[in-house]
């Protein structure tokens, strides 16, 4: 009885400091929370708007036909697939790539992974990786999403890639993360789709021309929008890791709790038996 009385004891104690850590990574996760997910807030409208420039440049100018908006030959994806550096997210990270498993099957494809995990994941399945430089989502800044997407817009004109699409997950709350597939080339149905379509009327002017300057904006859109999908994993991943830490400890408590109660119940026992080996002990004398 003793014994066990001592690993009860010992298993406390080993809870107890395995509830410090979670406590401090969940502390840890909310407070790089609110910076992440301002950053995300932040930087939501500039592609936005991207988008609907070249929304009204597509609808707008019908004089030019660009690789972009053309449909390629090559049947070939790119996925770029945006996890997260660590684990201990809950299903933060499985959940996006159970997504693109679904998405790519069947298909031929390439991966531009982003973050450790993504790097690990495709690499283990030996699925060809068009680049690691990227492996540390911590450390992607808005230039490299630049470096980032002229990759891509290369690989695209040259027909490595017929198609590209953006795989994260999107911040929806914080209780919310939803893993998002969005579309990024060809540009073949940017134009704006309306039940009564007006005239098409040409009311901007671009120098040198619209297909210049489209082709000069599409760089510009890939980068913007993976800079947002980073800034929406980012504060996704921080997100999940609260909530499945918060869970954990939780949990830890939970445990702590029944433990105690069990080594109480222990140590009762051992109390009780002991009284009765003195009453029988006296009663024999």
């Amino acid at each position: 009885m003793a014994s066990n009385m001592k690993a009860v004891k010992l298993r406390i104690k080993s809870v107890q400091s395995t509830m410090q850590i979670t406590k401090a990574m969940q502390l840890v996760a909310a407070s790089k929370l609110r910076k992440a997910k301002e950053r995300a807030d932040n930087c939501r409208p500039y592609f936005r708007e991207l988008y609907q420039t070249l929304e009204e440049i597509a609808a707008g100018n019908t004089d030019f036909s660009s690789i972009y908006t053309k449909k390629s030959s090559s049947d070939r994806y790119c996925y770029v697939v945006i996890a997260g550096d660590r684990g201990l997210a809950g299903g933060y990270n499985s959940n996006l790539f159970k997504m693109v498993e679904a998405h790519c099957r069947g298909k031929e494809y390439v991966v531009l992974p982003v973050g450790k995990k993504a790097v690990e994941y495709y690499k283990r399945r030996k699925i060809p990786i068009v680049t690691e430089s990227f492996a540390e989502i911590a450390a992607v800044s808005v230039s490299d999403c630049f470096e980032m997407a002229g990759i891509l817009c290369k690989g695209f004109r040259e027909g490595e890639y017929g198609h590209i699409e953006l795989c994260y997950t999107e911040f929806v709350s914080m209780l919310s993360q939803t893993p998002k597939d969005y579309s990024m080339l060809p540009l073949s149905d940017i134009a704006i789709n309306d039940e009564t379509p007006e005239t098409v009327r040409n009311l901007i002017l671009y120098e040198p021309d619209a297909e210049e300057v489209f082709n000069s904006i599409v760089p510009e859109y890939l980068a913007g929008l993976t800079y947002g999908g980073i800034c929406d994993s980012v504060a996704s991943e921080l997100a999940a890791r609260r909530t499945a830490m918060e869970a954990a400890t939780d949990n830890a408590e939970e445990m702590i709790e029944k433990l105690n109660l069990y080594y109480n119940r222990a140590r009762q026992a051992s109390i009780t038996q002991e009284i009765t080996e003195i009453v029988g002990g006296a009663e024999g004398l």
